[in-house]
């Protein structure tokens, strides 16, 4: 079977295309082929795809199916989707500007910059921000209501092991769910503790993905992402967007900001026009190889 090793600012995954290869059983490959020891290495696995037909008649050229590395299917990821978009430009699977992929998220249209025939980054509509509880989801009745009407604080069991207080966070869902913290200082965050403890805490039904952020000025953050299936990723495109809101909705930044993450950064702009994120960044092709199925 084989195999391209993609990432988008350190975000990595294994992408398989099956426009021509076979994978019975992605769940179970992720697990395996995402291991950085015995495997291939990376944050997942990810399917370039064939539209499905309901998909392509609204003009889709390619589908991205997202698996985390412990083998659960995602609806999407931000850095994931530029990559897609790439290996289907550049290895002549569409050759669409804007092009149209399907996520779990719904269709999303992606503008390619290219040069010397390859694409070097892109700028995807992420969609409008769910901020709903339900649709997020997010079950309030186990959190507290703090005074700002976009925030919660999420309780612990003390007797666990957890955090002596509850944490503030603000909830945003890009077809996924997000749970941004705001904080002084991003890297005095002990995230391999606190991270697992928030993913799986009992009012997030599908688990959440965690994000801390420490604000630079209105136009300029620094984020510590703890993904869920995951665990500590070098960058989150999803996250970013979420970020991008939840700072905008707390007033702590501009609805346009740069954003710094481990892998590196991305430029945010939550639309006034359509309220629609946008998220540009690079995407790099890193090598291919052989796995033995």
């Amino acid at each position: 079977m084989h195999f391209t090793k993609m990432h988008g600012i350190g975000n990595d995954y294994v992408y398989i295309n099956t426009f021509r290869e076979s994978v019975p059983n992605p769940e179970k490959l992720a697990i395996t082929i995402a291991d950085r020891h015995f495997g291939v290495g990376g944050d997942g696995l990810i399917l370039v795809a064939p539209p499905t037909a309901e998909a392509a008649a609204k003009g889709a050229q390619v589908r991205m199916r997202m698996f985390n590395a412990d083998g659960s299917e995602s609806e999407m990821c931000g850095n994931g989707v530029r990559c897609v978009a790439k290996f289907a430009f550049d290895h002549n699977l569409s050759t669409a500007n804007p092009m149209l992929v399907e996520t779990g998220r719904g269709i999303l249209s992606i503008q390619l910059h290219i040069q010397n025939n390859k694409v070097q980054t892109a700028t995807v509509n992420m969609g409008q921000p769910i901020l709903e509880p339900e649709q997020i989801p997010i079950l309030p009745h186990f959190l507290a209501k703090t005074r700002h009407d976009h925030e919660y604080q999420i309780p612990f069991d003390v007797s666990a092991g957890a955090p002596a207080h509850g944490i503030p966070a603000t909830f945003v869902s890009m077809g996924n769910p997000h749970a941004v913290i705001f904080t002084d200082d991003v890297q005095k965050i002990d995230l391999e503790k606190i991270g697992p403890m928030l993913e799986k805490h009992r009012a997030f039904p599908r688990r959440i993905n965690v994000h801390f952020v420490q604000v630079h000025s209105p136009r300029e953050l620094t984020m510590r992402t703890w993904e869920r299936g995951s665990g500590i990723t070098l960058a989150c495109g999803t996250g970013a967007s979420a970020v991008c809101v939840a700072a905008s909705l707390m007033n702590k930044a501009d609805r346009e900001v740069l954003i710094h993450l481990p892998g590196g950064d991305l430029q945010l702009c939550w639309s006034p026009a359509d309220d629609a994120v946008y998220m540009t960044g690079p995407a790099t092709e890193v090598f291919t190889g052989e796995w033995p199925e």
